[in-house]
């Protein structure tokens, strides 16, 4: 049998696209080429640079274990350190050659005639593959959120994620809308120098203390010189978070004792009872993300920092307005607004136009809500594989771990299309992607995140981008291919069942 070279096409360069060009060129394998529509290779890591901007994952285990990493400066990496392993790692594995910058993908249709795709992009630039793998992750689009007048205010606004840093902050009124994972790390750093900050929470998280703290000498030189110490280690925090992971199903006796190590956490920091009501959650513990703080609670607490729950009607000129729903209203004057106000987590690969087989449109395809079997292959759309896809996310552990996972299961398939020899794609049958989703769509009702509202579900109710077990499952699941999964569809569009 002969074999041939297939050309992959990566879309992103964050974690997610470099483990899939790392995976899929190693050897020799494919021809990898990474598109990012950005200036520079990093991700959310590039893009999310606020005062603060930290790791709530152990940095043992937020990083490749292709690329283990034994100088983190702390327990809990900080953006500037993540954005930097990335690079080395890039620059270590000759990643960085293989990605193009600056080159945003606007649509990529299946071509039925020669079973390839065809990617179109912003610069003009046309390109070619055999295999498609999107890899713009979950949170890669700001959301702001619907309010009238966000247009009107006078003065600077802006979304964490587009963190104006040419705006000062010391001496001034600043009005932070959301309490998520953002502004829990930069409203603790602004409030050093900020002259008021006003906090609009529409919902009070679950924080429990983050045990961050800087690696001493002797730890670096036991990561480098102990045998078998940092991956033992890594290990360790593997399980741990794992662990973790069982909190997130309902009446799990874990969760009761998480939930209790929250409030504990809140009443040892916050003595104000009506403050403390204000920021005590009134759902499930897990629906939405627990976060990790040390400093959140503390900041809340100073003189000045309010935190505000009546509603915003709308943003004025001035500042922002809120109804406390008996015809009380309040103007915040304030010199800034921030928006922490999280991502369009739901609307994956959006705004590309993706067309597959037959001239399917993937987003009427996911008119209901993203769905892929084990997160990365769609019926209708041959040779196209997901990192980071539908029901991928975790609730707790590192995201790096799938993500290498996913690149692994996507090296067998091109390995496959590689011994082949003809022009060929494999696309997952749709009696398996239904069975499988059916399946995880089961687990998810029965666990905690229906119970509601959060970034983790569409607009109709459905999570999206929650995976229901722990990685050890996933990574169990997808560690050999089912082909018999797969019906091989070739350029005149005759597609059979692979094994039959």
């Amino acid at each position: 049998m002969t074999s041939t070279r297939p050309r992959v096409l990566v879309i992103g360069a964050g974690f997610g696209g470099l483990a899939a060009a790392y995976e899929l060129s190693r050897d020799g394998l494919a021809d990898v080429t990474v598109l990012e529509k950005a200036d520079d290779i990093g991700g959310v890591w590039r893009e999310n640079t606020y005062p603060g901007a930290a790791c709530d994952v152990p940095s043992n285990l937020y990083s490749y274990s292709f690329a283990r990493k034994s100088d983190w400066g702390r327990r809990y990496a900080e953006q500037p350190d993540i954005l930097g392993y990335i690079h080395d790692t890039a620059d270590r594995f000759g990643l960085r050659a293989l990605v193009r910058t600056g080159v945003e993908v606007t649509s990529a249709r299946y071509d039925d005639g020669t079973a390839t795709w065809r990617v179109e992009t912003s610069t003009g630039d046309v390109f070619e593959a055999d295999v498609l793998v999107p890899a713009v992750g979950q949170l890669s689009r700001p959301a702001l959120p619907n309010i009238p007048g966000l247009d009107t205010f006078a003065g600077p606004s802006f979304h964490s994620a587009q963190w104006r840093h040419d705006v000062e902050l010391a001496g001034k009124r600043v009005a932070v809308l959301g309490t998520g994972a953002s502004a829990i790390q930069f409203v603790p750093r602004i409030r050093e120098t900020a002259k008021h900050v006003t906090v609009f929470q529409r919902s009070a998280p679950y924080i429990i203390p983050k045990p961050d703290r800087a690696y001493t000498d002797a730890h670096h030189a036991a990561f480098r010189t102990v045998p078998g110490f940092a991956a033992a280690m890594r290990g360790l925090i593997w399980e741990i978070s794992e662990s973790f992971g069982l909190a997130l199903t309902k009446a799990a006796p874990l969760a009761r004792l998480v939930g209790v190590a929250a409030s504990a956490n809140l009443k040892r920091h916050i003595k104000d009872p009506v403050l403390r009501a204000k920021l005590t959650p009134d759902y499930p513990i897990g629906c939405k993300r627990v976060l990790f703080s040390s400093d959140w609670y503390p900041a809340l607490a100073c003189d000045n920092v309010d935190v505000e729950t009546d509603t915003i009607t709308e943003v004025t000129p001035a500042g922002v307005r809120t109804a406390d729903g008996q015809g009380h209203e309040v103007l915040h004057e304030v010199d800034v607004i921030i928006y922490g106000t999280g991502f369009k987590a739901t609307e994956f690969l959006a705004p590309m136009t993706i067309t597959g087989r037959d001239g399917r449109d993937l987003q009427s395809e996911w008119a209901a809500g993203a769905r892929a079997h084990l997160g990365m292959a769609v019926p209708g759309f041959p040779n196209m594989f997901l990192i980071y896809g539908p029901n991928t996310n975790l609730g707790s552990s590192s995201i790096i771990l799938m993500m290498e996972q996913q690149a692994r299961y996507i090296r067998q398939i091109t390995e496959e299309l590689a011994r082949g020899g003809v022009a060929r794609a494999f696309e997952v049958r749709r009696d398996v992607e239904q069975a499988y989703d059916a399946e995880i769509q089961a687990r998810l009702d029965a666990g905690v995140w229906t119970s509601c509202d959060s970034w983790y579900r569409t607009a109709s109710g459905r999570v999206t981008t929650n995976w229901p077990g722990l990685v050890h499952e996933y990574q169990r699941r997808t560690r050999a291919v089912a082909f018999a999964d797969y019906e091989v569809v070739l350029p005149d569009r005759a597609g059979t069942k692979v094994g039959a």
